[in-house]
C-alpha cells in the first residue's frame, strides 16, 4: 500500500512541475507578449507610487531584508537544521532548491526573456526586462526550504509566516516600481517547478530510509491558505476589471481610481497567488518528507547525556541490592 502511495505522489510531483512550466510560459505570453497584457502590468507598475506613499517605511525595510547575503545565510541555516535532523539528503536537496530557483531566475531575466517593443505609450518600452522577480524569488525559495525542514509541527506556522513573508515582498517590489505584477507570478511559478522536482527526488529516496506512516498532514493550515489566496484572487480580478474598461488604453491615459483598482487587482494577485502556492506545497509536505522511524540527533544526545544515569548490566541497583539482602535474611531465617 506505502508504495502504491508514494508512487501516486511522485505522479503528482511530476504533472506539477510540467503544468507550472506550462503556466509559467503563458504568463510570459500573455504578460509579455501581448499588447493587452502589457497595458495591465504596466498600469499596476504606473499606479505603484500610491503604495509606497502610503507604507514607504515598510516598503524600504521588506527591501532591505533581501539581499545575496541574506539568502546565503538562510540558506546555511535551512541547511543545518536538516543537518541536525540527521536529514543529510533533506538537507541537500533543500540547498539545491534554493540555488536552482534563484539561479533560473536570473537566467530567464537577464539571458531568456525580453520585452518587446509593441508600440503601446506607457508601458515603459526600453526598460530592461524585470521577469521574474528576484525578491520574490529568494523569499519564496526560503520561505519553501524552511517548511520542508522544519519538524512537522512546526511546517503548518512556516507555510503561514513564509505566505506573509513572500506576500509583503512581492507587494514591496510593486509598491516600489520595481517589478510588475507578472514578475512576482512567474517567481512563484519557479519556485513551484523546483519544490516539485525537490519533492519527487525525496519521494524516490525514501525507499532508502526507514519511513513511518505520515502524520500531522496540516489540512486546516493547507485548506485555510487556499480560502484566503482564492479570496484575494477574487478581489484581484474585480479590481482589475473595474479598472480595465477594455481596449488599449494607455497607462498614461488612466484615471486616479482606475488605476487605484489596478494597483488594488495588482498587489490581491501577488498575496492571493503566494498563498495558493505554498497551500500546494503544503498539502502533500507529510508525504515528501514523512519521519522517520529513527531519533533524531537531538534525541540521541539527550540519550547518550542521561546513559551515564542509567545502572550497568554489572553492577546492581539499590533497589535489587535491598530486595537481594532481604531473601538472604528470609533464607537465614527459615
Amino acid at each position: 500500500m506505502q508504495r502504491l502511495v508514494k508512487s501516486l505522489v511522485a505522479g503528482w510531483l511530476a504533472v506539477l512541475v510540467l503544468a507550472q512550466a506550462a503556466v509559467l510560459v503563458f504568463v510570459w505570453w500573455i504578460f509579455i507578449r501581448t499588447p493587452h497584457g502589457q497595458v495591465l502590468d504596466a498600469s499596476v507598475l504606473r499606479a505603484s507610487g500610491m503604495g509606497r506613499a502610503q507604507a514607504d517605511g515598510l516598503v524600504t525595510v521588506v527591501l532591505d531584508a533581501v539581499s545575496l547575503a541574506s539568502l546565503v545565510v538562510a540558506t546555511a541555516v535551512v541547511a543545518f537544521i536538516a543537518l541536525v535532523r540527521r536529514r543529510l539528503r533533506l538537507a541537500l536537496v533543500a540547498t539545491v532548491l534554493v540555488a536552482g530557483a534563484n539561479l533560473t531566475c536570473q537566467v530567464l531575466k537577464d539571458y531568456v526573456i525580453d520585452r518587446p517593443d509593441l508600440g503601446i505609450a506607457g508601458t515603459d518600452i526600453g526598460a530592461p526586462n524585470s521577469m521574474p522577480s528576484g525578491h520574490v524569488t529568494v523569499a519564496a525559495s526560503i520561505a519553501v526550504a524552511a517548511m520542508l525542514v522544519l519538524p512537522p509541527r512546526l511546517r503548518g506556522l512556516a507555510a503561514i509566516l513564509g505566505a506573509v513573508y513572500t506576500a509583503l515582498t512581492g507587494i514591496a517590489t510593486l509598491s516600489a516600481g520595481w517589478h510588475r505584477p507578472s514578475d512576482a507570478l512567474a517567481a512563484l511559478l519557479i519556485v513551484g517547478i523546483w519544490a516539485a522536482a525537490a519533492g519527487y527526488l525525496l519521494v524516490l529516496g525514501q525507499r532508502h530510509e526507514p519511513v513511518r506512516e505520515p502524520s500531522n498532514p496540516h489540512h486546516r493550515t493547507v485548506a485555510g491558505l487556499a480560502l484566503v489566496g482564492g479570496a484575494f484572487l477574487v478581489v484581484a480580478v474585480l479590481a482589475i476589471g473595474l479598472a480595465d474598461r477594455g481596449g488599449l488604453t494607455p497607462p498614461v491615459d488612466l484615471s486616479r481610481g482606475q488605476l487605484a483598482g489596478a494597483y488594488v487587482g495588482g498587489v490581491s494577485g501577488v498575496a492571493g497567488a503566494t498563498c495558493l502556492a505554498l497551500a500546494l506545497v503544503l498539502s502533500t509536505l507529510h508525504r515528501v518528507v514523512p519521519d522517520l522511524d529513527r531519533p533524531g540527533l537531538v534525541e540521541t544526545l539527550v540519550e547518550n547525556l542521561r546513559a551515564p544515569a542509567t545502572p550497568s548490566s554489572g553492577a546492581a541497583s539499590p533497589a535489587v541490592a535491598a530486595s537481594s539482602t532481604a531473601e538472604t535474611a528470609t533464607n537465614q531465617e527459615n
